[in-house]
């Protein structure tokens, strides 16, 4: 009797544990469902609307809605559509600058890093009737990249995802060195960016 009764206190206390468990990591923010619960249940579909760019790169209103357009295909929360009348939200946005700057030099003076920083405007709008659903202002992604052969660290996460490979920093000229990996890092912050977007859309809701 006494073993039956301390089977069902640890059943009991199991329970419980696993209750909290789950309650502490729905108060972090996590969800166990795609989207949040409270998404609208009549959005299914999405209109990618071209981006207006204000920064001084020329196409990068092309590059943000091509990554953005991946990523939802790869999360497959949101069907991108082609036409506008056939999507049950909007998605647009503003790129107000992709800026790079020097954050670190040698003692001569010399640039041996800069970060890119992508600023974004961005509106999610139900279509018909029209009305705002999610907005952000300023959002803000950084990369830092190297700006000299010195300065490259060939093993990092970031120079293996790039198009670059050792034996080209042996090769290449300084100046060579910091456009490949600016581009590198523009395609980069693209990638973030739309996953970045992708995870504060469902969040909000």
């Amino acid at each position: 009797m006494r073993e039956t009764q301390d089977s069902k206190l640890k059943t009991k206390n199991r329970v419980a544990l696993l209750t909290l468990v789950v309650v502490a990591v729905a108060g972090c923010g996590y969800q166990f469902s795609g989207k949040g619960e409270g998404f609208p249940k009549d959005v299914r579909t999405v209109f990618i609307e071209p981006f207006a760019n204000r920064s001084r790169e020329v196409g990068l209103e092309r590059d943000i809605s091509s990554a953005l357009k991946s990523e939802f295909h790869r999360q497959g929360q949101l069907v991108v559509v082609d036409r506008s009348e056939r999507a049950d939200a909007m998605l647009s946005g503003v790129v107000r600058t992709l800026d790079r700057h020097v954050v670190a030099v040698n003692r001569h003076a010399e640039a041996l890093q800069y970060e890119a920083v992508l600023v974004v405007d961005i509106t999610f709008r139900r279509r018909s009737p029209d009305e705002v659903l999610w907005q952000s202002r300023g959002m803000r992604l950084t990369d830092v990249y190297s700006a000299s052969r010195g300065a490259v660290v060939t093993t990092s996460s970031e120079f293996r995802s790039g198009t670059l490979n050792p034996s080209d920093v042996r090769r290449f000229t300084d100046i060579q060195i910091t456009e490949t990996l600016s581009l590198d890092t523009k395609e980069r912050l693209m990638e973030k960016f739309a996953r970045e977007l992708h995870g504060r859309l469902f969040e909000r809701f």
